[in-house]
């Protein structure tokens, strides 16, 4: 009798760890979907204190589905690197291996305190550094 209750017990278990992914997964494309939409432009940046938001005045960043991302200076792609984002963690990770400040300075793991479909703000915090930023959706 306790192998009859235990098969069903199991499966349930299974069928609830696999919505549990199916939404874990829906989040993941939302937060893609979001970010692949258009272009968006840092309109705060702070680093240790110090307010660096026109050093990227020129710049524009386009996120694609494929986990790429250009930074756009003045128009003409200057940098490209790759990103993340993770709804279930509430962060989003960049990357721009060959990259000099600005753009430098959004490397690493951000995480994510307030957001919508048009802006996201994060910190992070690495080594001394801690940074703020804000990106707007264009």
């Amino acid at each position: 009798m306790k192998r009859l209750i235990s098969i069903p017990f199991l499966f349930l278990l299974i069928l609830l760890s696999g919505c549990k992914k199916a939404i874990q997964n829906a989040q993941e494309d939302l937060v893609v979907r979001a970010m692949a939409d258009g272009q968006w432009r840092v309109s705060n940046f702070v680093l240790n204190g110090t307010t660096l938001t026109s050093d990227f005045s020129t710049y524009r960043f386009k996120f694609y589905t494929n986990r790429t991302v250009d930074a756009i200076k003045n128009g003409i792609t200057e940098q490209s690197g790759t990103w993340e984002g993770n709804a279930a963690a509430m962060t989003m990770q960049a990357n721009f291996p060959a990259s000099a400040a600005p753009v430098s300075h959004l490397n690493g793991t951000w995480l994510i305190t307030r957001n919508s479909w048009t802006y996201v703000e994060a910190g992070q915090s690495a080594g001394s550094d801690s940074k703020i930023l804000r990106l707007d959706k264009d």
